[in-house]
């Protein structure tokens, strides 16, 4: 149990100077009845009043301290619902993502695969979407409403270039954070090696921590060498995986690594990947149950005191 304004408890020192005044006001009332000359016959009539101002003090006491503790809100956590999550998905869009080892190209079968991945989401969960090649920028804003953000998705366009990975995992840390009070995931998918961009893929890595974002990484690859073309020199140029790196990045944050060789596997990755977020119990106010108890004790009192039967002075 947690409590959203705990501070109101320190009205609860405020108890035991009312005890300490009642029972002195007792005390009083006391020594004043000696002065009758029927001593038996104060006693007799003293003792049930007593006893019933003293219920009558008791139940003030539960009431103020259910109404202080309405004031503080307490929360508890339910085990059968779940928060929400904020999730980035980061994706490369350099040149070698033009790659046909993935049917058409490698970049249509990231798009399609994180499209999977949003349709598996849970209704509480925010999505953004975050691409690089030599620089990064944001193509959807993090957001509840998927089908818009599914819109953004779908309309991306592979542009070409290097790949700036460091870049992109740090707008998307930007973006997980931009909406508070959730636990904050990044997915961050690359076919290959950060040579581009201003931020370099171990800061990036830090920013993630400092902020307690988990980042899963998938990496795109073969089974065989993909050459993306030749240079000047009629030399072939391959699409290179750095898998240390991502791998890095998901021990580093309390995420994991994931493998794809072909489309297959990587739908597969990306329709385990929901499986995979770990979700806090949600917690729920029970300010109004305490409310509710305090009017409970109060229309008890009132009934004790004003009922059929007037127990109470």
């Amino acid at each position: 149990m947690n409590f959203e304004s705990p501070l109101w408890f320190a009205a609860l020192l405020l108890i035991p100077l009312i005890w300490y005044f009642y029972r002195e006001s007792v005390k009083k009332k006391k020594a004043a009845a000696i002065k009758f000359s029927n001593l038996s016959l104060i006693k007799e009539a003293g003792a049930g009043k007593s006893k019933a101002k003293d219920i009558l003090f008791y139940m003030n006491i539960l009431l103020i301290t259910l109404l202080i503790t309405a004031l503080a809100d307490p929360h508890i956590p339910l085990k059968q619902t779940k928060e929400g999550v904020n999730v980035v998905m980061v994706m490369d869009v350099s040149g070698s993502m033009a790659a046909t080892d993935y049917k058409p190209t490698r970049f249509d079968a990231a798009r399609e695969s994180a499209k999977i991945l949003m349709n598996e989401l849970d209704s509480k969960d925010n999505v953004g979407v975050v691409i690089f090649s030599s620089g990064a920028t944001t193509s959807a804003y993090l957001s509840p409403y998927k089908d818009k953000v599914l819109e953004k998705l779908m309309s991306i366009k592979q542009t070409g270039g290097e790949t700036a990975l460091g870049d992109g995992l740090a707008l998307g840390v930007d973006m997980a954070t931009s909406i508070p009070n959730k636990k904050k995931v990044i997915i961050l998918m690359s076919d290959g090696v950060n040579n581009a961009g201003v931020i370099s893929p171990d800061e990036a890595v830090g920013f993630a921590r400092t902020n307690d974002i988990q980042v899963y990484t998938v990496g795109i690859g073969s089974n065989d060498r993909v050459v993306l073309g030749y240079d000047w020199f009629g030399r072939p140029q391959y699409a290179d995986l750095d898998e240390a790196t991502l791998q890095k990045i998901a021990k580093e944050t309390g995420g994991e690594y994931f493998k794809s060789v072909d489309s297959s596997t990587l739908s597969h990755i990306y329709s385990e990947l929901p499986k995979k977020i770990e979700r806090e119990p949600e917690d729920t106010s029970i300010k109004d149950w305490a409310i509710l108890a305090a009017i409970g004790v109060l229309l008890t009192e009132l009934y004790l005191r004003f009922g059929r039967y007037r127990i109470l002075p």
